[in-house]
């Protein structure tokens, strides 16, 4: 398994579920296969779904949407152990804030409202995103981090996990990325963005600036990611080292 086909696991009710697994870690030591999950909403699944996430022997889920966005589709794996750890969609109160002053809403300004919300992650959610960490230092493995559609709170949390491993920054935006591939707005979703299509297309993808956008705050609020790691999410030298010793193969590929 090399590449982003063979990450991908084509769920017909979670179309965005990928495996975090092959990349080059710490010393050259991959990311272990089939440990390491991420997603977008585990609510639609349908039976064959259940059926491979069971055999792939899921067993924890990370649920990063809001207290009430996740409602309507719940995890509908039932031995599936969910942790919520809410992170509220600050895009939709920032649109719906623009369009009520009046102004009118350019794809560009959707792009910047994007930024912001990941500028938020580090400045607002970071105590969630340490909780995820804390986990990940236990034993719920395999497991799976997803949100909504998979991409923005899910991507961002990866991008920490992934650069907590010792994964290259160039690889961590590539998989970032790989959102643009697969991820399809679900008739749930698709009805909650009543907005026009150039602007729907910025909100239902990834660019590299948004995550830019986090590690630019991350800079500028810890000074370096190092920092970051260690005082925001918890996860200094030595919980790095078991996380690598956990999620990482023992050999060089």
């Amino acid at each position: 398994m090399h590449d982003s086909v063979s990450r991908h696991l084509a769920l017909t009710g979670a179309c965005n579920f990928r495996d975090l697994g092959g990349y080059p870690g710490a010393n050259g030591r991959p990311v272990r296969w089939r440990q390491l999950f991420r997603s977008n909403h585990l609510g639609l699944l349908t039976e064959t779904d259940i059926a491979q996430i069971r055999t792939l022997g899921v067993k924890t889920a990370f649920d990063l949407r809001g207290v009430s966005e996740r409602l309507p589709t719940l995890c509908c794996v039932d031995d599936i152990e969910v942790h919520s750890l809410p992170i509220e969609p600050a895009i939709y109160s920032a649109l719906t804030s623009h369009v009520a002053s009046g102004q009118p809403l350019t794809a560009d300004d959707a792009a910047e409202m994007m930024r912001d919300s990941y500028r938020d992650y580090v400045r607002n959610n970071t105590p969630a995103f340490r909780q995820l960490m804390t986990h990940l230092l236990e034993d719920h493995a395999p497991l799976v981090i997803h949100c909504t559609a998979g991409k923005d709170r899910t991507g961002f949390a990866c991008a920490m996990v992934l650069s907590a491993l010792g994964v290259a920054h160039e690889l961590v935006v590539t998989d970032y990325l790989l959102t643009n591939q697969f991820y399809r707005l679900d008739p749930v979703t698709d009805k909650s963005i009543p907005l026009p299509d150039d602007i729907k297309a910025v909100l239902v993808s990834v660019e590299t600036s948004f995550l830019d956008a986090a590690f630019a705050a991350v800079r500028e609020d810890f000074g370096d990611l190092e920092n970051y790691l260690a005082e925001g999410l918890g996860v200094g030298p030595s919980e790095r080292r078991e996380l690598q010793a956990r999620y990482l193969d023992r050999d060089i590929t």
